[in-house]
């Protein structure tokens, strides 16, 4: 390949610091309309501050607000009516489409025959990942690579062997033994990818499929430092870190004088979408969540007290008791107690009004969950590019099939010579 001109590089750069700063600005600028949880405040600042805003999303119907949950572009340009500055949603997650053409994620795609194991959604996602970064020219290493589906399904068309790293022995073992069935040009091996004495093979595609927060982030720095030809990631679980805030990864990024501060919390709404879950799940999620709305009305009214209070996460035979055995498990966790002649009916309806009233302010904050994951993986390409990549970002599939659907492929530039 012959590699880009450097003013080509350059232009790439910045124009990805370009996108960067306007995100980050923009977010900066609307921190009061993402950063409060409605979960816990019922009734956020912002609906003071743009009262039109207030009343256009109290009056959307349940199924007006289903539709539009699924439709950020459209909510958008909806509130943007209300708040102008929010109609630039749409320009600012505008990406680089890099979905391959149906034939050729067919062509990639294991053959359900040989996919054990593998979930269908998986294995959907495997092949159009696949498909958009072909040709695979070097020896491919999976990391994170879990039982080896997305190696087994990358064997098959590329021309060198296939290594994976995984921690759990159990799943190398069972994916080593998929591999010798099907005749597939796949290693794999246990190994902590954390390992501070980790040695990665220089001159290999190190690719990652939806590794979570830190682990994606290792790759990229310790596949940087070792000199690996090339890169491809599509993160995920941003906020599975140890570190209690962000710290952009990019040195143009870090020392950027108005630097969206971001806790691992607000990392959390980038990902906090359902798209792809069950009904079944969805509906039990739905159930809970009033639930607890209900009884955090009820220990304000209890307590006098206008705070939320957290409640841990319930064991599975709660669900089992209803409503009522639910604030009784969890007024015991919190040490409170419940008087005899609780009207539970009465606050099971307030949680579910409450749950209405969320669900609707919701629709707002989650309006910045892509702008969100964009501003980090930005960085991502930033970072990647200070040493020494040429990189892609854009969509390599539909939304409907994983909502973490953004791929960064970065090749060193000095590969791209050869």
């Amino acid at each position: 390949m012959t590699a880009p001109p450097a003013a080509s590089l350059l232009a790439s750069a910045e124009s990805f610091y370009s996108h960067w700063m306007a995100l980050n600005d923009w977010l900066r600028e609307h921190r009061g309309l993402w950063q409060p949880a409605p979960f816990m405040e019922p009734a956020p600042l912002w609906t003071r501050q743009y009262p039109d805003l207030a009343r256009l999303i109290a009056e959307i119907s349940d199924e007006q607000r289903q539709i539009l949950e699924d439709a950020p572009a459209r909510l958008a340009a909806m509130v943007g009516v209300q708040v102008p500055s929010l109609a630039r949603y749409e320009h600012l997650t505008a990406l680089a489409d890099l979905r391959p053409a149906e034939s050729e994620v067919s062509q990639a795609t294991l053959p359900e025959v040989r996919a054990v194991d593998m979930p269908g959604r998986k294995r959907g996602q495997s092949g159009a990942f696949a498909a958009a970064i072909r040709p695979l020219e070097q020896s491919v290493l999976d990391w994170c690579c879990g039982k080896g589906h997305l190696a087994r399904t990358l064997a098959a068309v590329c021309q060198e062997p296939v290594h994976g790293l995984e921690w759990n022995a159990e799943l190398v073992r069972e994916g080593n033994r998929l591999a010798v069935k099907y005749g597939d040009a796949v290693s794999l091996q246990c190994q902590d990818v954390l390992a501070e004495d980790l040695v990665l093979p220089r001159g290999c595609h190190g690719v990652a499929l939806h590794a979570c927060g830190d682990l994606h982030r290792r790759l990229m720095r310790r596949g940087s430092e070792a000199g690996l030809s090339r890169l491809s990631v599509s993160p995920c679980c941003y906020h599975l870190t140890e570190a209690d805030s962000y710290r952009p990864m990019s040195r143009r990024a870090a020392s950027h004088d108005g630097l969206l501060a971001l806790s691992r919390s607000d990392l959390r709404l980038a990902v906090r979408e359902t798209v792809t879950a069950p009904a079944r799940v969805r509906e039990q999620t739905r159930l809970v969540s009033q639930w607890r709305l209900g009884f955090d009305s009820l220990q304000r009214e209890l307590r006098g007290v206008g705070e939320y209070l957290a409640v841990p996460s319930h064991p599975s035979k709660v669900i089992h008791e209803g409503f009522a055995g639910f604030c009784r498990w969890a007024a015991n966790k919190k040490a409170i107690a419940l008087p005899p002649d609780i009207d539970f009916d009465a606050w099971e309806a307030e949680g579910v009004r409450r749950w209405q009233q969320v669900r609707r302010h919701e629709l707002v904050r989650h309006l910045f969950r892509r702008p969100l994951e964009l501003w980090m993986v930005l960085d991502y390409a930033l970072y990647l590019e200070e040493q020494g990549y040429r990189v892609r970002l854009g969509e390599f599939c539909d939304r409907s099939l994983t909502p973490r659907n953004l791929l960064l492929d970065a090749v060193r530039a000095s590969e791209e010579a050869n």
